[in-house]
């Protein structure tokens, strides 16, 4: 119950963190609320590195900020890179931005649990240390966002808040049809790789089991980052083949985890995460580009909000199939699961080139819906 319930802190910080902030940030800049993720980040470690001796209370308050501050890292953080990959800022090519982002991102998924199994299979008071580390990491950060932080979003027109939660580009026919299908997959693969098919060999792992563990994961973010550089090149702003290419490599992946459930062979799980991590780069680098292309300037941010919030529905599949795990077993879950992949595969093909930004210089109609 109280995992649950820490879970819950965190998803409960993290929406807000996604959503909400994103409209704060058109409104006071990206900086000024990048600095407050900094700053939740900062002193939820501290809190939770103290935890035990406040006891649950201020676990689920530390939990809460550092939900809080992945969700404006994501939301807030990924516009900001875009904006800043672009004149009169840098003078990259297009998709540079959303490389940027994803790569960060993805560097950083992987180096947390990297650094955190290694402190917990060697470290003296790993629980403590940990969060001391990351808190005493966040310190440049802060210094870093100081006014010398370059600001790519000026002042706003004055709107109320309802009105900038509204973002219309996620009513988008290109979003629905072909970035919603495909979202949750995206940190869906990650949780199949690195907390599912761990599972599932552990047992053939004897002490080595957590290590292990961390070096699924880092092999899985480290395919998600080495692919993305293809993954832009794969982009194709006439169709939905980058989108495509990568639920086809999640529905291998997801059908290789099942082999590697029924063999239970750690061999077999590395080329797993091998797969979903390709999955990932190439996913979570198209659905940045396709979001860049459907949205106006002053809705990134909370279009990739939104976006980061399907994604972060993939999370809860391993707490799905753990519940269903009393009257399933895994091989069938995940096959049932590598359907349900094939069919957003379709979906998105569906989509190929449907509802695409016109490619001219004319102005956007302002209906969304049109498009």
């Amino acid at each position: 119950m109280d995992v649950d319930m820490l879970l819950g802190a965190y998803v409960l910080g993290l929406v807000p963190g996604l959503l909400v902030a994103s409209a704060l940030s058109d409104r006071h800049g990206r900086r000024r609320v990048m600095l407050f993720g900094v700053a939740s980040s900062a002193a939820g470690s501290v809190i939770l590195a103290v935890g035990d001796l406040w006891g649950f209370p201020a676990l689920f308050v530390g939990r809460l900020l550092s939900g809080l501050a992945v969700g404006i890292a994501m939301a807030v953080g990924s516009a900001w890179i875009t904006e800043l990959s672009k004149p009169p800022f840098d003078d990259a090519s297009p998709g540079t931005g959303a490389r940027r982002a994803s790569i960060w991102l993805t560097v950083g998924f992987g180096l947390g649990p990297l650094f955190a199994g290694l402190l917990a299979a060697f470290a003296p008071q790993p629980l403590v240390l940990t969060y001391v580390l990351h808190a005493t990491l966040c310190l440049p950060a802060l210094w870093a966002l100081q006014p010398r932080a370059v600001e790519t979003h000026g002042a706003a027109v004055a709107r109320t808040m309802v009105d900038r939660l509204r973002v219309p580009a996620a009513g988008h026919r290109r979003f629905v049809r072909v970035v919603v299908p495909m979202a949750p997959w995206i940190f869906g693969s990650a949780g199949i790789a690195y907390a599912i098919v761990p599972a599932l060999v552990a047992d053939q792992l004897g002490s080595w089991a957590l290590l292990y563990t961390a070096g699924l994961t880092v092999l899985t973010l480290l395919c998600g980052v080495l692919v993305q550089p293809i993954a832009r090149r794969l982009d194709d702003r006439s169709s939905a083949r980058a989108v495509v290419i990568s639920m086809v490599l999640m529905t291998m992946g997801v059908f290789a985890a099942v082999a590697t459930a029924i063999t239970r062979s750690p061999v077999a799980a590395l080329l797993v995460a091998m797969l979903l991590g390709c999955a990932y780069g190439i996913a979570i680098v198209s659905g940045l580009l396709e979001i860049q292309r459907i949205a106006d300037p002053d809705e990134l941010a909370g279009i990739s909000g939104v976006y980061y919030s399907l994604a972060y529905v993939g999370f809860l599949v391993p707490a799905v199939l753990a519940g269903l795990a009393h009257f399933f077993s895994y091989p069938a879950m995940l096959t049932a699961l590598g359907l349900l992949a094939t069919v957003c595969a379709i979906c998105c093909a569906f989509g190929w080139s449907k509802h695409l930004q016109p490619t001219t210089s004319e102005p956007p109609a302002n209906d969304l819906m049109s498009r």
